[in-house]
């Protein structure tokens, strides 16, 4: 079993609390919290810098696809074939995740909450960005904490939805869930 898990996303700072909290079901799994830095647009590049620098830590990388699968994904991160289990992908989004449970939007929101605006594919990763967006921002609008932001919001939201409605929805995130437990073992 690895010494430590680091888990290199794009995204704010502000949201590794709630990746933390989203992905606790996993850290029982590794027996340890993994440790999440949010790199933003150098997220790819913290990751490449970590497996020199702390090649005795499972490095992994979580990434927005910001598309369907074309199969070049991977190709375009300039990343040694080696790395590919090491990565994992929110598709199209993160916030196609949030779409995954609708319940636990419409808590965090509150009786304003337009669900309908956020129906779309039951597999999330089916829909596209714009559309997600989008959605999510029209179905929250009038309520009390306003228009969907990223910064704002996702922290909170990462640390709601539940992580068993999220892998029932996007095929990707469960091969995260599974994943991650079996490459420790194995290392």
């Amino acid at each position: 079993m690895v010494a430590e898990v680091r888990i290199y996303c794009e995204g704010h700072p502000a949201l590794r609390p709630g990746f933390a909290q989203f992905f606790g079901e996993l850290a029982q799994g590794l027996g340890r919290r993994p440790r999440f830095i949010a790199g933003g647009a150098t997220a790819v590049q913290d990751f490449q810098t970590a497996l020199r620098k702390h090649p005795q830590a499972m490095n992994l990388l979580l990434k927005d696809s910001e598309g369907p699968d074309d199969g070049t994904w991977f190709e375009s991160l300039g990343i040694g074939p080696e790395r590919k289990e090491s990565v994992f992908w929110m598709v199209q989004c993160m916030e196609s995740w949030f779409v995954a449970d609708p319940e636990s939007l419409k808590r965090y929101y509150g009786q304003e909450f337009r669900e309908k605006t956020i129906a779309g594919n039951p597999n999330v990763e089916d829909n596209p960005k714009r559309q997600v967006i989008d959605g999510l921002r029209d179905a929250t609008k009038g309520t009390p904490k306003g228009p969907y932001h990223k910064t704002k919001h996702a922290p909170h939201l990462l640390g709601l939805i539940r992580p068993e409605r999220v892998k029932k929805a996007s095929p990707h995130c469960r091969r995260l869930f599974e994943s991650v437990p079996r490459i420790a073992r194995q290392t």
